[in-house]
This record gives C-alpha cells, structure tokens and sequence, in this order.
C-alpha cells in the first residue's frame, strides 16, 4: 500500500485531515462513514521495517526511536507498540493525538507536536492517511508508522503516534444555546444578513439560534443540502464569506463541512434560518494545529436552509 509522505502535508500536522470549507473558497472535504470493522482491516500491516523500530518514553511525551538506519521503507508499515486500554477509534471518531517524526535514513528525529500544544483533532475514517496507520487503535495507545518517500525530495520517515483521546463523532462540538450575549442580526430587502458581533466573549462551545424556523423537511445526517450562508469572524466582525455576496446558494452534503456548520444544518428544517457561533476547534483548527487561513478564530454564520435531499433517495 502506497501513500504520500506526510512530510507534504506539514511535519508539525501530519496526518491531519485537512478542514473543509463550507465553500467558496474551497471545496468541502467528505467526512468519514463506517464502522470499528471497517477501520480494523483499513489499517496498514505490521512488518519487518515497522518491528524494527524500538521506542522509548512515556506515552503523551516525546518519543525517542532506534532503528537500524537507514531503514528501506518500500510500502506503508505500523506496528502497535503499546495497546492502550481507552476506547476504540471507529470510522468518524475524532482522534487527539501527538507525535514525534524520525528520518528513515540517518535516524534523525525531525519533529515533535502535540505534546504540550494539541494537535487538533481529526476526523478518522478507512480512506484517509491517520485512518490507515492508527486503524482501530484505542486511546492510550502508541503506534509506529513506517513510511515510504514520495519519489521526490520527500524522503522515507519514521512516525511515533500516541492515541490520547477518541471522541465518538456524536459527541464532538454538541452544539447547545447562548450562554451569554448572541450576535444580532438584521436583515436587507433582498434578504441578505448582517451580523453585529458583542463585545462579550465568544461561547467556548458551538452555540446556535433559530432565527426563523421553517416548516418544510427536517435535515438529517449527510442529506444535501442548498443553503445561503454569510460567515463572521467573532474577532472583528469582518466577514470572510457570503454566498449572499456571490448572488447564488451553496450545495453540498451536511458531512462534508466543518462540524460547527453541520450543526446548523441537521436537525433543523427547510425554510429555517439559524445563527450558529463555533469556536475554532470545531471550525479550522487552533493556529498550532492548522494552517488555514480562519484558523484561531471564533466563526460566526447566518444559514438560510433551501432545501434538502435526504441520503439513499
């Protein structure tokens, strides 16, 4: 099995799954569907290469590996280390994790990262890169990754995972109401929102409003949906994204956007218009973790739901 080194992506958030827009600027990423079954027999074999590596340290602190270098990594290789006793990753969860990289050829360590800054968590599933190697791991466990180069200036790495938390994927940013002051929102003839963001804090966990509600069908877990949305930031109540602006709605799948927007969407009905405020974490990611341009930021959007189409029709 072949996969591109995770050097590509970034040594500081490798594996990360990248964030998806909820559009316009750039195109939703699918979320992962399955079952733990499906994640166990994703994930990559243990072999010679990958039992090779020996590993010291505490798991949750850097790790320190020894390997006979340079190590001939010609395909994707994990072995499980330490198997830990917390609950196990299945397709969808959401996976905290840190970990520290190792040049497959001199044995260099080349970065670590999670450990006293999170990584943000990543949606896992049996297609993407952290699904492969993690697999069904349980949470406090350790996993060494082998992987080969990519042909390019990218070459083979050496990867210590440790599993620190496993969030099931309906637990992850819950949405509940404002606890404090909520944006206003006034709204233009044609229709299009206008946020006033307070001077107040931005609620620590995703917080939504139905401004309108509407009577049409309710939207379920990976409908698609057609929406029209303006996005805020809570920092400067500048605007960042409005498919008002562009003069068309948007289309996608309710699992193919950030979390904090899906929570706008599902559950609610067709012909609602909801205010939802994220906090980054169920956004973009936290600046340590991410390097989208939102990341840090506190989002803010005004979602007019037009229509859904429910999954298997």
């Amino acid at each position: 099995m072949r996969i591109r080194s995770f050097a590509t992506v970034s040594l500081l958030a490798a594996a990360a799954v990248v964030l998806a827009g909820c559009s316009g600027g750039s195109a939703p990423e699918e979320s992962p569907t399955g079952t733990p079954g499906d994640l166990c027999a994703a994930a990559a074999p243990s072999g010679a290469v990958s039992d090779a590596v020996t590993v010291e340290g505490e798991i949750g602190s850097p790790a320190t590996a020894t390997f006979p270098a340079p190590l001939d990594v010609v395909e994707l290789e994990r072995t499980v280390v330490t198997e830990g006793s917390g609950d196990e990753a299945a397709a969808g969860d959401y996976v905290a994790y840190a970990l520290t990289a190792f040049d497959a050829a001199s044995g260099e360590e080349l970065a670590a990262a999670g450990y006293d800054a999170p990584l943000q968590p990543q949606q896992i599933s049996p297609e993407n890169p952290l699904g492969q190697v993690l697999g069904c791991a349980t949470a406090g466990s350790r996993v060494v990754a082998a992987l080969p180069g990519d042909g390019g200036q990218n070459g083979a790495q050496v990867y210590v995972f440790d599993v620190l938390e496993v969030t099931p994927e309906s637990e992850w940013c819950v949405a509940g109401e404002f606890s404090g002051d909520a944006p206003t929102v006034t709204f233009d003839e044609a229709g299009a929102p206008a946020v006033g963001i307070p001077a107040s804090d931005p609620p620590a966990e995703v917080a939504v409003q139905v401004l309108t509600e509407g009577d049409g069908e309710t939207v379920q877990a990976g409908d698609a949906v057609e929406v029209n949305y303006t996005g805020v930031k809570w920092s400067d109540g500048s605007t960042f994204d409005s498919s008002w602006e562009r003069g068309e709605p948007a289309a996608f799948t309710t699992d193919g956007v950030v979390a904090g927007f899906q929570r706008a969407l599902e559950e609610h009905t067709v012909g609602s218009t909801v205010l939802v405020s994220m906090p980054p974490v169920c956004g973009y990611g936290e600046k340590a973790s991410s390097q989208h341009e939102l990341a840090g930021e506190t989002l803010v959007f005004v979602v007019e739901i037009l229509a859904t189409e429910h999954a298997g029709q």
